[in-house]
């Protein structure tokens, strides 16, 4: 039987989806973004990938985060959405607002890691390959090199651009110093840095207590979060114990020693929390990094349109009030 020919809904950005300016540049990204990190690989079925992806573009969701090495194995999510590419969302390119990042071992020896330009210019001509684009929006270095020179980096993401492979550049998870470099680099080549990419929630706030956030406004750059559920601690599926179908329980990533005592005590109380704002704690920890605008966008992970559903839901309400942000942080504290 031949599937049905996708026709987005008309009403897409008619939807509660609201978007934000990225830095001090023509962009806007809407407040929620997905991520393709776990759940579009090839151990996921493609049917269900293809019900979140045009899901997320039905309600508003223009940008779709993506890296060489996502998967599992690793170049299948870039497969994935090739394959919804050319069949669903190929006559609504110019609507959306695709990246895909380079920096950790993608293919064996030593020119398929890092940050070479010999590296960066193959893993992204691989990636437009497995994709169906002739560009993507945006590109990032996903990791720090200490070895390789900045420069060389840098020049190649510059040369990228002006070659047309990306539209834009962005940087993600890079120390403090070596950003600031970038960032005057980038822009006395005029290819200003689009965005800054950080892991962001309540539990980790590096990027406020390292000056990134502040550092990407001075620059005019944008910031994204990823992670903000921290994996899923921060939603109420650990309330009552380890859930059989959940990360933790599946040994991924996630780890059972991150859930001890005094997580699980504060997951509680800032359930409370939520339940107070009208809000489950996933709603409620979405909203908390949209509350501030030097936040662009926050990138969220799923395994369902449910899940979609209900992270949309955040952006109903991301207004706290002094009392509420002061009963997170001791909450975080004790």
């Amino acid at each position: 039987m031949v599937p049905p020919i996708y026709s987005p809904s008309a009403n897409r950005y008619d939807s509660t989806m609201k978007y934000r300016r990225c830095g001090k540049s023509g962009i806007l990204l809407p407040e929620i973004s997905l991520g393709m990190w776990q759940n579009f690989g090839q151990t996921s079925p493609l049917s269900n990938s293809i019900e979140i992806l045009h899901y997320a573009f039905d309600h508003g969701i223009t940008h779709f985060d993506l890296a060489n090495n996502y998967g599992p194995p690793y170049g299948t999510a870039e497969q994935t959405f090739g394959h919804v590419m050319k069949h669903s969302f190929m006559p609504y390119r110019d609507e959306l607002f695709i990246s895909t990042k380079a920096g950790y071992d993608m293919w064996p020896g030593p020119y398929g890691n890092w940050g070479s330009r010999k590296y960066l210019f193959s893993s992204l001509n691989q990636s437009l390959k497995r994709m169906n684009l002739e560009y993507v929006d945006l590109f990032y270095i996903h990791r720090y090199d200490p070895e390789t020179p900045l420069e060389e980096t840098l020049q190649a993401l510059v040369d990228i651009v002006h070659q047309g492979k990306a539209l834009y550049i962005g940087i993600s998870r890079w120390p403090y110093e070596a950003t600031q470099f970038a960032y005057k680099y980038l822009a006395e080549r005029n290819v200003p840095c689009l965005i800054y990419q950080g892991r962001y929630h309540i539990f980790d706030r590096a990027p406020e207590t390292e000056g990134i956030l502040q550092q990407a406004k001075d620059n005019g750059t944008g910031f994204i979060g990823f992670s903000p559920l921290a994996q899923g601690l921060l939603t109420d599926r650990y309330l009552n114990g380890i859930p059989q179908d959940s990360r933790i329980a599946h040994g991924g990533h996630l780890k059972k020693e991150a859930l001890t005592e005094t997580t699980l005590r504060r997951i509680s109380a800032l359930n409370e929390v939520a339940k107070r704002r009208g809000q489950t704690l996933a709603e409620m920890a979405l909203a908390w990094i949209l509350k501030d605008d030097m936040v662009t966008s926050v990138i969220v992970g799923v395994s369902s349109t449910a899940q979609l559903e209900k992270n949309l839901k955040a952006i109903s309400n991301t207004t706290f009030s002094s009392e509420e942000l002061q009963e997170i942080e001791n909450i975080c504290k004790e």
